[in-house]
């Protein structure tokens, strides 16, 4: 069986003080690492074995920045030889050295890379993407959508290579206008996905049939949004849980969540790069993009 698994352990450290983050600079006991790394220990070993013989795509998606541990670098490295894994990708600020990523298979690693301006300059960012590329490794590069920081995106949309997507999610609470989405889109020509939430109450998703999310101790819920368990990944008994279900939520405003809603059809959009948030076929003009994929202004839910 094909299954993409989202893993969050108990990493909640940051080395960035972003002001929009409810995580930023928060420092884990020597306690809290410790668990955290025989959590993610456990998790690899249990992938590595694979007792359920899948083919395997994994996200690491950490609430603080996981390739400042030693460990999620060793896991990615390990995890990008195996032969059952297809993509092994990790959320990052891209703040650490790169030097780790020569030992890993660069045609299964991938970074989901996020600029934040104020606490790394964009010459710095970019140097380490000019990295990645120089050693061959997928990533797409993302921004928060916040007014104040529309004349840095533009500018970084400008030095990044054409066939580097940008991705701006929109920030927390904030609403856009019809101009202000527009400008916006002008640099992520999907960020009307991104713009508001999606109605997904009794909407079929893949979350749960053929993505999951899994916390430290092996916990497997249908997305890091629905607190209710389906099981445990290492005892097996996730696996009678898997099979479609409706959208128990009254939205989704996450792209880890949306994009497995069906009917947006983001899988297609995405198809060979969901774990690295790449869509298919990047790299053609802007608008032709958007009118491959059928991307809708406005949700109609």
């Amino acid at each position: 069986m094909d299954l993409l698994l989202l893993y969050r352990g108990p990493l909640a450290s940051c080395n960035y003080d972003c002001p929009y983050c409810p995580f930023a600079k928060r420092q884990d006991s020597r306690e809290q690492l410790r668990a955290d790394r025989a959590a993610l220990s456990t998790f690899v070993d249990w992938t590595i074995r694979n007792p359920d013989g899948h083919q395997l795509e994994i996200l690491f998606t950490p609430w603080g920045e996981g390739l400042t541990r030693s460990w999620y670098r060793e896991a990615l490295v390990a995890l990008s030889h195996q032969p059952h894994v297809r993509r092994v990708a990790i959320q990052t600020n891209l703040a650490g050295r790169l030097t780790w990523a020569e030992q890993a298979d660069p045609a299964k690693l991938a970074l989901w890379a996020t600029y934040h301006p104020g606490q790394v300059s964009r010459q710095r960012f970019l140097g380490a993407c000019e990295t990645l590329r120089d050693k061959g490794i997928r990533h797409s590069v993302g921004m928060v959508g916040l007014e104040e920081h529309f004349a840095e995106a533009a500018e970084l949309r400008q030095a990044l290579p054409e066939g580097t997507y940008l991705w701006v999610n929109a920030a927390d609470g904030h609403t856009y206008d019809t101009e202000a989405e527009a400008r916006w889109t002008a640099i992520d020509p999907l960020f009307g996905l991104s713009a508001r939430p999606h109605a997904s109450a009794g909407q079929e998703c893949w979350a749960g049939e053929t993505a999951l999310s899994v916390i430290g101790d092996g916990t497997v819920r249908r997305c890091h949004f629905i607190p209710e368990p389906i099981g445990n990944l290492y005892d097996g008994s996730y696996l009678p849980a898997l099979k479609p279900r409706p959208c128990s939520i009254k939205q989704c405003d996450c792209h880890i969540g949306y994009v497995h809603l069906k009917r947006l059809n983001l899988h297609q959009t995405f198809a060979g790069g969901i774990p690295e948030r790449i869509p298919a076929h990047w790299g053609a003009p802007a608008q032709l993009v958007r009118l491959q994929h059928h991307i809708p202004a406005r949700d109609e839910g």
